[in-house]
């Protein structure tokens, strides 16, 4: 699953990939604690063990996903792809 984090004043995003046994609702949970002020840092472990921690009061969003969802660009009226 990967996790999509935006920072405030920051236009870059924070990509972390929490593995495919992640748990969404965990990941939610964490975040919600880290918002309430309970946790000063939200903190997740990526799939090779590596700890990236951020700010709570830095969040502006997190998006909670799976990299195996499909992703598409297009260009006029095909969708990606090589023919």
């Amino acid at each position: 699953m990967e996790v999509r984090i935006g920072v405030t004043q920051s236009p870059k995003e924070i990509e972390v990939d929490l593995g495919d046994d992640a748990d969404a609702a965990a990941v939610a949970k964490s975040v919600e604690d880290a918002l309430s002020g309970d946790v000063g840092v939200l903190w997740l472990t990526d799939r090779k063990g590596r700890r990236v921690g951020v700010p709570a009061g830095k969040l502006a969003y997190v998006e909670i996903g799976s990299p195996n969802e499909d992703r598409r660009v297009g260009f006029g009226s095909h969708s990606a792809g090589v023919r």
